[in-house]
């Protein structure tokens, strides 16, 4: 507790440092003129005093200027830039409404942007607009979130199709997910194919590799923070589209202009509709007449609600749910001494998300903003398989299984934004998560023969506390020195066990010039949950567990350093450079099975460490008819565990040297744009035998007896490289305005050349020789979707 009293102290004493020189404050909301949405990450900039802020993730700023005339200019991209010249005599508060008008502006509004990036301490971050995302090729027709981050460095796939994130030498679980501030446990659909985002309903998204601020803890590799839309607060207005395997629909409006307003979006595969044809076909080409039928299909849904309480007070209700759903169903009769008798086999598998927030937003003070947020999260994952017997219309034999795994949570968090001084930009707060974990469960019943047998292998739910604290400030020291320092201190109770950490968050920024700048970044993280995943059964098998007595929380350290050029107002480039470590990673023991773990699940794990370290290089062209950007990371993944692979460091399976991405848009014309993406990647470690020699056995049954076998040798775990990937996607967009809005035609290419990827190896047999063979998934994917706005 020392060293957070001390942090405090230095704090509050540079805040008071000038606080005798006159000083006017402007504070306010910016809005979009057209929605009356709120804009995030809007800059607020006086052109004379050279000082400025941007609005929070609610739209309000408050900029605090030792002057008393200014000129003061309001902007964010795609948007008309608001300027003005005010002479202040008091505080001011000014609402502003910027007209979402990109072609006014176009080319000092991204500068502004560029400006920002370069004077900022943050660094390690990405932040994508909703309309590029659409804009680049998809897989299936479907725009997704995940997949358009996987194209920036240090963010990599795990494999084919896959809609994960690792980021940094990171695993999936080490991301922490957050929709409207609330924790996502599985982001995906269509076993990984695809994200649970849909992004006719999201607003902004934001993913932070390093350099964390304080107010975030709880993983050890990043932050994706995603927000969604607020609700058209001025009219209705609608979109959809209608994909492959797809199709969505959003509809927003005012419940009372000016004062509240909604968002609704919706979203179904129908794959399940699809096949079905399919499956009957087959059926009757192999002359089977049993009843089978096989399907999937998941749904996702989003809403939220806002309400102007007052100018001081917003209240905001949002809320998530999606489900995937994959199911056989089989039943086979036939007659026998005149009764007929029927097997019946189901088998259904279930996973999904519910996430809820309530927020209520208000301005204490026109330095003080406050925001209180109550929010709950659930993830369930649920496989169920059931055999029948029966003769005539009575059930002889019935086979029951069920596995159960999740996690709920509950909880709340206080923030503040203070604005003290114009040198010093403050947040502060409290966050609080009740956790129940399932940790994974099975349950057997059997009848027959008029008998019952039931057995459950389930464990006990465990209850578990989570909490913390943070302070961070934004110190502009000098001209061209800038700091962020801040603490985040966690607490995590569990089973009469207690784990606190104290975490050290800084970065700094130092300016060469107008146009270049030096970054640096420290965070110390701390991960009170674990992700247990079995990917070898080919299901989406999460199972979050808990830190307990001999499984002790996950603890990264990271430093960075970074250089950040903004060449002739369009270009940008930084470069990157890594270090991170980290400890108490789990694994499974060699052996251990997923619907093993039901019973003391602790003796079944690892615990190991692990480091990871590289370079990662962006080079964007920001606007123009042709923009994207080139991305490149250099970088190893390390894991050390005392009984895996003999003690010795090992590469982790997703360690890739080399990942290249290329991504271009050009636009035609108001109706045509064409967008190219080309990703390469060193190939996945994978463990592999590299030779087989012959043994001599002894005969268990009967000794004395010998028999002859083989022995695999392994050249280590992940010890060798599966071929290198690469793949070009292809679309274009072809746009028309109508009398009711615009309707958009869009074609694409997934694997234009259709590159045989792996996507995973395995031994076989040609001519009696055993031989390395590969399976690929995507071949060359045409797509096609139809849009609509109204």
């Amino acid at each position: 507790m020392k060293h957070i009293k001390l942090i405090f102290i230095i704090f509050i004493a540079s805040c008071n440092l000038g606080a005798f020189a006159q000083k006017y404050t402007i504070s306010g909301y910016v809005t979009d003129k057209a929605s009356g949405e709120h804009i995030f990450s809007a800059n607020v900039y006086d052109m004379r005093t050279k000082q400025g802020t941007t609005t929070n993730e609610y739209g309000y700023f408050s900029l605090t200027l030792d002057a008393d005339s200014v000129n003061l200019s309001i902007s964010f991209v795609g948007y008309a830039a608001f300027t003005s010249d005010i002479y202040l005599t008091s505080d001011l508060n000014l609402n502003i409404q910027l007209d979402p008008n990109i072609m006014l502006a176009e080319v000092v509004i991204l500068d502004k942007k560029s400006d920002e990036i370069v004077k900022s301490t943050q660094m390690s971050m990405i932040e994508m607009p909703i309309h590029q995302i659409k804009a680049l090729p998809v897989l299936l027709g479907e725009a997704d979130v995940l997949k358009s981050l996987q194209l920036m460095p240090g963010v990599q796939s795990g494999s084919e199709g896959s809609s994960g994130l690792y980021v940094r030498g990171g695993g999936p679980d080490q991301n922490l997910i957050l929709l409207d501030g609330v924790p996502v446990y599985n982001a995906s659909h269509l076993f990984g194919f695809f994200s649970v985002f849909n992004t006719d309903a999201i607003s902004n998204v934001k993913l932070i590799k390093g350099g964390f601020p304080a107010r975030y803890g709880g993983r050890l590799s990043s932050v994706l923070d995603i927000r969604m839309k607020e609700g058209n607060l001025k009219e209705y207005h609608g979109e959809g589209s209608i994909g492959n395997v797809s199709s969505k629909f959003t509809f927003e409006g005012p419940i009372v202009k000016d004062k509240a307003s909604f968002v609704v979006s919706a979203r179904r595969t129908y794959i399940d509709i699809l096949a079905a044809p399919l499956v009957l076909a087959v059926n009757r080409a192999a002359g089977n007449s049993d009843k089978f039928r096989a399907g999937y299909y998941f749904y996702d849904a989003n809403a939220k609600l806002n309400y102007k309480i007052s100018d001081k007070d917003r209240l905001f209700f949002s809320i998530y749910t999606g489900k995937d759903k994959a199911y056989t169903r089989s039943k086979q009769s036939y007659i026998y001494n005149d009764t007929t008798k029927t097997e019946a086999i189901n088998f259904n598998l279930n996973w999904g998300n519910i996430t809820s927030a309530l927020r209520w937003n208000h301005v204490f003070h026109k330095k003080l903003f406050g925001n209180l947020t109550a929010v709950y999260s659930k993830y369930k994952f649920e496989t169920i398989q059931k055999y029948e017997f029966l003769s005539g219309k009575t059930i002889e034999e019935e086979y029951y299984f069920k596995y159960l795994s999740g996690i709920d949570n509950v909880g709340a968090n206080l923030d503040f934004d203070y604005r003290p001084l114009p040198k010093h930009s403050v947040k502060f707060g409290a966050n609080y998560l009740y956790h129940t974990f399932n940790p994974g469960g099975s349950s057997i019943s059997m009848k027959f023969g008029g008998n019952s047998i039931t057995q459950d292998f389930s464990n006990k739910k465990i209850y578990a506390n989570e909490f913390y604290v943070y302070a961070e400030d934004s110190w502009d020291i000098a001209a061209l020195l800038k700091l962020n320092f801040g603490v985040h201190y966690s607490g995590f109770a569990v089973q009469k066990r207690f784990y606190q950490s104290i975490q050290p968050r800084a970065s700094a920024r130092f300016l060469i010039n107008d146009k270049m700048s030096l970054k640096a970044a420290y965070s110390h993280m701390s991960q009170y949950i674990h992700l247990l995943t079995n990917t070898s059964i080919g299901l989406p098998t999460d199972l979050w567990l808990p830190s307990t007595d001999s499984v002790r929380p996950e603890l990264s350290k990271q430093a960075a350093l970074g250089f950040v050029y903004n060449i002739d107002n369009n270009w940008d480039l930084s470069v990157e450079g890594y270090y991170k470590t980290m400890s108490n990673l789990i694994e499974y023991k060699e052996g251990a099975g997923f619907f093993q773990l039901a019973q003391n699940w602790e003796s079944k794990l690892e615990i190991g460490e692990g480091y990871a370290y590289g370079a990662e290089v962006l080079l964007r062209k920001n606007y123009g008819k042709l923009s994207g950007w080139l991305g490149y990371t250099l970088s190893w993944s390390w894991r050390k565990f005392k009984n895996i692979n003999f003690g010795e460091p090992f590469p982790y399976k997703y360690d890739r040297r080399h990942d290249i991405s290329l991504v271009l848009m050009y636009e035609f014309n108001e109706k045509v744009d064409m967008g190219l993406t080309w990703v390469y990647g060193s190939g996945n470690a994978v463990t592999l035998g590299v030779a087989r020699y012959n043994s001599l056995n002894l005969d268990y049954y009967n000794p004395g007896e010998y028999y002859y076998g083989e022995i695999e040798y392994f050249k280590g775990r992940n010890g060798y490289r599966m071929p290198a990937y690469h793949r070009l996607d292809l679309s274009i967009n072809l746009k028309k305005k109508t009398k009711w809005g615009s309707r958009t035609w869009s074609f694409g290419l997934y694997n234009a050349y259709s590159r045989q990827n792996p996507f995973y190896l395995y031994f076989g047999y040609d001519n009696n020789k055993r031989v390395l063979k590969q399976v690929s998934l995507f071949p060359i994917i045409p797509s096609v979707r139809y849009a609509f706005k109204f």
